[in-house]
């Protein structure tokens, strides 16, 4: 790996969700991230699993870089001592931030919003605007229908088969972390 600090963009739900697994799992990756010397570039809440994840981060002495949208700071409890805070106008612009701020993206648990950023970057990656790798962590079989719908997706015809390629399904957080280290180097 290069001199230069590597950055992870965690996309992840800002609910804890109904399993424990979720916020053991991105406590996990927190601390991880901090054992390689990774920065998290996150959506800077500090609720639900997003926030377990910047916390354990924190707590282990990882850098962080937290973007969140001005109409948001209430909502999502935007956590204030991050060694970095963008604050930022949209949504979209917060995506970009963060895109652009990181050499990897990983997708844990979470609803809409996770699932809107997955979507863009992908079709980013689809569209050849970047070779980044993008990881979604299968805590508890959680993507298994995701991964199923883009299967389908290719099967009826609407992407080519190359759309699976540009993601990887992950089952727990060793394999991330094996993964990240062999990408990362």
């Amino acid at each position: 790996m290069s001199d230069q600090t590597r950055s992870l963009c965690v996309f992840c739900g800002s609910r804890a969700g109904t399993d424990p697994r979720f916020a053991l799992d991105a406590r996990e990756v927190g601390k991880m991230m901090a054992r390689h010397g990774w920065r998290l570039v996150y959506g800077a809440g500090d609720i639900g699993i997003m926030g377990e994840v910047a916390r354990a981060a924190q707590g282990a002495g990882a850098a962080t870089m937290g973007v969140i949208p001005t109409h948001l700071m209430q909502a999502e409890v935007g956590k204030r001592d991050l060694g970095m805070l963008v604050v930022t106008e949209t949504m979209h612009e917060r995506k970009k931030v963060m895109f652009t701020n990181s050499d990897a993206i990983v997708v844990l648990p979470g609803g809409a919003g996770s699932l809107d950023e997955f979507f863009e970057v992908l079709t980013w990656r689809q569209l050849g605007l970047h070779v980044k790798p993008i990881y979604l962590l299968n805590t508890a079989g959680y993507w298994a229908p995701l991964a199923n719908l883009i299967d389908h997706i290719i099967e009826q015809g609407f992407a080519d088969a190359s759309l699976r390629e540009f993601f990887q399904v992950l089952p727990d957080v060793a394999t991330l972390e094996a993964r990240l280290v062999e990408t990362l180097a």
